[in-house]
């Protein structure tokens, strides 16, 4: 073989990179012309797809138990019974209906007290320091008014029990009970409203 100088040797390996990118790109190349590929080799592996996570996940695995038999006896059954708790029965809520108001009354209200206390009303009640009731010349008994004073704003709801009052003028007059709630006592009278309430 002959010496070759290291030039020649230089310019042999300068020609080998080019000729190795020659041969690669062929290869390349020349399998894409031999192997051609289309659409329809990927829609027949499933490779065009989308995968779904939720076919990633495995599903839950199902271990079969065995049926429980009952070992309870007929006694078991009627001790527990008699020991279990009784079921709570809810009342249902109790609904508070706001009265409505038939009439509307204003004048002046006047008060009785001491000198009646022990005295039947016109009803047969027994009339008693404190009550909630009063007189009215002409509502049923048992009506509740709603008693406002005008002077100081207090309002109550009062049971009409008694009749009167005798002066003419006046409107209602009020038990011991109600005056004292409404702020009467101390001057006898007062403008109030009255609501008649149903």
């Amino acid at each position: 073989m002959p010496n070759r100088s290291a030039q020649d040797l230089v310019g042999l390996t300068d020609m080998r990179v080019p000729f190795t990118l020659l041969v690669i790109c062929g290869a390349i190349s020349g399998s894409a012309t031999l192997l051609p590929v289309d659409a329809a080799d990927f829609l027949d592996q499933g490779l065009a797809d989308p995968i779904d996570p939720i076919n990633l996940v495995a599903p839950p695995v199902v271990i079969p138990s065995a049926p429980v038999k009952a070992t309870l006896s007929p006694s078991d059954v009627d001790e527990a019974q008699d020991t279990a708790p009784a079921m709570t029965v809810v009342p249902p809520p109790k609904i508070k209906t706001v009265p409505s108001v038939v009439r509307v009354i204003t004048g002046e209200a006047s008060w009785y007290g001491p000198g009646f206390f022990g005295n039947r009303t016109a009803n047969g009640e027994l009339y008693q320091p404190g009550t909630m009731t009063a007189a009215h010349r002409t509502l049923p008994f048992g009506t509740k008014v709603r008693v406002t004073n005008l002077w100081n704003g207090r309002s109550e709801v009062i049971r009409i029990n008694d009749r009167g009052p005798f002066v003419h003028h006046r409107v209602i007059d009020l038990g011991h009970g109600a005056a004292s709630s409404l702020g009467l006592t101390a001057s006898g009278i007062a403008q109030v409203r009255l609501e008649v309430l149903r």
